[in-house]
């Protein structure tokens, strides 16, 4: 009889939440973690999807401004439990039902985002009593999750109790803002004050406090994983795009080039993403988390609203936008543009070493991204505009291919090595 065959069967009795090892090996994400994220599918594509219908109407302001905030709250939610989970994941059933209460407050928050950005393009009071409702769900439970790692585990006890106090501050003032009707601006100016109180946080939990036993290749993955499902938008947009061209016209060269270009764009998305050493380097440097793991959140924006500007161009070619050829070409180009800007930030700050070459890089994949927009306005077909914008991520996969992997070894060999 073999080793394996010998092992008892998993159960999941309550066991103590004494923290997860950092330095443990093979460590990657479980079932329930992914199970988790489906339930971001639903809030990333309502998101994307109000964003293209503001974008296409024309209506840039509130259609941005209600995106913003909706990535943040999707993506805070995400991070909230994900760096928790990381840390001090027991999977007993007590973990598994809280988690489970944690997903009904994500799938809530998702369905209060069309309201929040209705009222924001009425220019009333923004209403996002139903987001913060969710919000409330998952924070009752994730507030049970950190007392009770407070209460088993009294080296991080302090680092726990840090995160309760943020959070319920946080929480409080999100439920008052519902019912005080203030103008935009004010309630601009309290978003920010409360997103700081979200943020600092976990800076004076991890940095003052004592931290937590967070796994550094694990959270790597969890990210990556959050991009995958992210960059589903853009197969989402893509197949927007084809059916709005067969619909019309049926299939021809049009739909066959939209396919290619949304499926490219989408594919150098991920494998640009995947070139980033990440956990190899936070595995080390801890300290350089906060930069990576907050600003991952304008990737993931950028990645949606690449998605919601592939169907954008669906409506143009089903001539139900608004906006002409060259704004909707840059309802995509824009946000790419920011992805890959971002995504070459995070690999000089990660490796800490710039190389000229990456600027030649940066400067094929600008003029890539202009020479589309000005295609657009040149009277070019949307679908050849797509099919120049595909190779902007593909310049720098390639010059790392090619060249840029033996500067980032030596960067990561230097780095590591210091």
């Amino acid at each position: 009889m073999s080793e394996n065959a010998a092992e008892p069967l998993p159960h999941h009795h309550v066991s103590a939440m004494t923290g997860r090892d950092p330095h443990e090996h093979h460590r990657v994400a479980t079932p329930l973690e992914l199970l988790f994220d489906l339930t971001f599918v639903i809030a990333f594509g309502l998101a994307a999807s109000q964003l293209a219908h503001f974008l296409a109407e024309g209506h840039y302001a509130s259609g941005l401004m209600g995106f913003g905030f909706a990535m943040f709250a999707v993506c805070w939610a995400w991070v909230n439990f994900s760096w928790f989970a990381s840390a001090f994941d027991t999977d007993d059933w007590v973990y598994r039902v809280t988690t489970m209460i944690q997903m009904v407050g994500v799938l809530i928050l998702a369905l209060g985002l069309p309201q929040m950005f209705e009222t924001i393009d009425h220019g009333e009071h923004v209403n996002n009593s139903v987001m913060v409702l969710g919000y409330v769900v998952m924070r009752i439970a994730m507030i049970f999750q950190w007392l009770r790692a407070a209460r088993q585990n009294p080296e991080r006890r302090k680092a726990c109790l840090t995160y309760v106090t943020a959070i319920s501050i946080a929480q409080i003032g999100w439920v008052i803002s519902i019912f005080i009707d203030m103008p935009l601006v004010a309630t601009a100016l309290c978003v920010v004050t409360l997103t700081l109180i979200e943020m600092l946080g976990p800076v004076i939990a991890e940095r003052t406090n004592g931290g937590t036993p967070w796994h550094a290749h694990h959270i790597a993955e969890r990210y990556g994983l959050l991009a995958i499902i992210t960059l589903g938008e853009g197969v989402v947009g893509t197949v927007a795009s084809i059916s709005a061209i067969t619909g019309e016209q049926g299939w021809n060269l049009d739909a066959i080039l939209v396919c290619i270009a949304g499926t490219g764009l989408t594919f150098g998305m991920w494998w640009l993403y995947f070139l980033l050493p990440a956990g190899r380097v936070l595995h080390v440097f801890r300290n350089r988390s906060f930069v990576w793991g907050y600003g991952n959140m304008l990737v993931f924006a950028a990645i949606a609203a690449t998605g919601a500007g592939l169907h954008v161009a669906a409506y143009y070619i089903e001539h139900k936008a608004h906006i002409g050829a060259v704004a909707a070409v840059l309802t995509v180009a824009i946000p790419v543009f920011a992805y890959i800007s971002l995504i070459f930030g995070f690999y000089v700050y990660l490796l800490r070493k710039m190389e000229t070459f990456y600027l030649w890089l940066m400067a094929g994949m600008t003029a890539i991204v202009i020479l589309s927009v000005a295609c657009a306005a040149a009277g070019v077909s949307m679908t050849l505009c797509l099919i120049i914008l595909m190779f902007a991520p593909l310049v720098p996969v390639l010059g790392y291919e090619v060249k840029g992997h033996h500067y980032g070894s030596e960067a990561l060999r230097r780095s590591l090595g210091h």
